[in-house]
Parts: structure tokens; sequence; C-alpha cells
């Protein structure tokens, strides 16, 4: 059996060149670089998928994040909650808005953000709390948005990872007052560089969002406010709109894929699984396995031609770019130990069922044998 990659795009990509190569042509013979209908299609595309009224095409998902917080004026002296187990660019982004992160622990069985560990971190400059939907897995954002509420702060999603998941029916992205995604070229919609997107029901904020992409250049002409320039290519957002059309059936052969594993893999060796509620929809970016034997597996699957990732090494505070921010190791347990156990498998459309099985066999056979 030939060696089984770990590459998202690896059977997408040749079934649309056809269709991307006479989009090309046409976005050459437009002669509109930046800017022009096709950004304006796909941000309107966009939002009809994601439900929602605004959809604000950005440079990437580091700028979405950091726009949608001088959206809010958040800033110099507010505090921002994150979760510990996330992609460094969250807490990035809220260090180049001039706010501080707060790390809260994660669920560790959901590998979210656990509500019980927001509240406590909660104080007078505290502005929002960003929920990173990880791997595809939807937040608890009930007890989220209660805790918002009281405290009266802003939700700002991390939805890079979950593009089509929904929680209570709802998708996600759609929640908070304003929300970001990324388009790298590895997320369940990827474009061919990188790309990101703001969305809001709010027509205030996505004007504003709109103005802060292009240095701050409003409508009028005029340049009203201090902004960056991160605006999402033309080209890309031509080669999105394609692959939108096919976003929800490659969701759906994603959750197929990890349905599969999870039948297979249920009560194997020491395997722990990322639990997803009955009423959330898990697009599954990612599907993790959790075991204390993780490297010596991962080599083993190597050895068999299975090729896996490990998505994170460290927690945020581990991270050399974070430690004036003064957290302690073992403060937060549960993003630590997903951190030195997480291991992912192949997940992707296009991923063959006898591939499914081959990696799940030899999981198999890597317990019997250990």
């Amino acid at each position: 059996m030939s060696m089984v990659k770990f590459i998202p795009f690896l059977h997408i990509h040749p079934e649309l060149k056809t269709e991307m190569v006479r989009e090309f042509e046409r976005f050459y013979d437009d002669q509109k670089y930046i800017s022009g209908q096709g950004l304006e299609k796909f941000e309107t595309e966009y939002s009809k998928f994601n439900q929602i009224n605004y959809a604000i095409g950005v440079g990437n998902g580091h700028d979405a994040l950091l726009l949608a917080m001088k959206c809010l004026n958040i800033g110099p002296g507010d505090e921002v909650i994150i979760p510990a187990l996330t992609f460094i660019a969250t807490a990035l982004a809220v260090i180049n808005a001039g706010a501080t992160p707060v790390l809260a622990d994660i669920n560790d069985n959901s590998f979210c953000i656990d509500p019980k560990d927001i509240e406590p971190k909660i104080n007078n400059k505290t502005r929002a709390i960003i929920p990173v939907h990880l791997y595809g897995n939807p937040c608890d954002m009930d007890s989220i948005k209660s805790i918002t509420q009281k405290h009266k702060l802003h939700i700002i999603e991390d939805n890079a990872q979950a593009q089509g998941s929904e929680y209570k029916g709802q998708k996600t992205g759609s929640i908070g007052v304003i929300n970001t995604t990324s388009f790298y070229p590895t997320k369940n919609i990827g474009a061919f560089g990188d790309g990101g997107l703001i969305t809001t029901n709010s027509k205030e904020l996505a004007e504003k969002a709109r103005t802060l992409r292009n240095y701050g250049k409003s409508p009028d002409g005029h340049y009203s406010l201090k902004g960056i320039n991160s605006r999402l290519d033309e080209l890309q957002a031509r080669l999105l709109s394609i692959k939108l059309k096919y976003l929800d059936g490659w969701n759906k052969e994603r959750i197929e894929i990890a349905n599969k594993y999870t039948s297979e893999l249920a009560n194997i060796g020491d395997l722990q699984l990322q639990n997803v509620r009955a009423d959330c929809k898990n697009v599954r970016h990612i599907f993790p396995i959790l075991t204390k034997k993780r490297n010596r597996l991962r080599n083993f699957l190597f050895s068999k031609g299975i090729e896996t990732l490990i998505h994170y090494e460290k927690p945020i505070h581990f991270h050399g770019a974070f430690l004036s921010l003064g957290f302690e190791k073992e403060n937060f347990p549960a993003a630590e130990k997903v951190c030195k156990s997480e291991l992912s498998l192949p997940v992707y459309p296009g991923l063959k069922e006898e591939d499914i099985f081959h990696i799940c066999h030899q999981i198999k056979n890597f317990y019997l044998k250990d």
C-alpha cells in the first residue's frame, strides 16, 4: 500500500483545476486586481453560507482577529480571555492590538475553552472572550454567552478551524458580536495562499472593518481611521468562491471519515477521542487522538506508510514569545495534557475507505504489540 499522506487538499485540487484555470483567465482579462467584483461576490456568498449579514475579506486569520478587536476599540490596558490551547495567532492578535491575553484552560473532553475557567479570570480590565472552535468542535456557547451577558463582555469567535460547524443548529462564526476565520491552504476551505474574513450582523462594525482593512480609508475617500493594509486578494476571493460551492460536501465527507475512526478506535488501548456534543456539528478540521504513547505510535504508523501531525506541541504559555505574561507551567493541566499526547490522523475529502481501515488496523496492531 502506498503512503497515506497528511495533505488536506491532495485530492480536491486536481478535480478543481479546470474551473480554477478558467477563473484565473477571467481574472486576468478583467484587469481589476484589488477589491474587485470577485471579492464582493465571495463576501456575499460566504455571508449567506455562514447565516450572517456581513462578511469582510481580509489578508489572513491573524489580521481578522486584530481588526475585529480594533472595531471594538480594544487596545492598551484591556484584557482578552483566550484558551491556553490554540494556534499562536489568537494570542498574537491580542498583543498586536495592544491588549493583554489572559489564558483559560480547556475542557479535557471537548478540547475547547472551559467556561468554568473563564469567570475567575474576569476583572475590570476584561473586554472580550475569544472562544476557539478547536479542530472544528464548537465551544459551549450558551455558557460563554451567559458569562458575557453577566459581565457585559464581547464575544469574538475564532472560527478558523470550523467553517460550517454548528452549535445547536446555528453556524459557528455567527454567534459573537464580530467573528473571524482563516483561509490558510490547509483549512476546510483554503485559499491558494493566505486569506481571512470577518463576519458580523452589525452594519456599523462591518463598515468599520472595511475601512480599517484598507488603510483606514472610508467610503467618502478620506482616511478617517488608523487602519492597515489587509484586503483579501481578488484572485484568492474568486478561487474561494469556487471552493465554497463544494464545502458542505467536503465537510460531510470529513464527518463520515471521523465517524469511521470513532467506531473503529473505541476502547482501544489508552486512546482518548475528542468528545462532540449530540446537538453540535463538528466539521472535523482535525481528527485528534490522545495517547501517552504518542511519539512511539507516530513512529510506528510512519513505518507503516501513514503520515500524522501534532496540533500543537506547546500550549500558549510555553512559547518564548509569551513568557513575559508570567504564566507558570502546570497552570493549565488540560491544555498541557493535550499538547503532550495529541496525534492528528489523516482526515480530508478523498481519503479512501481502505486507507481509513488500514490506519485503524495499524493502530490496533500497535497496541497488541506494545
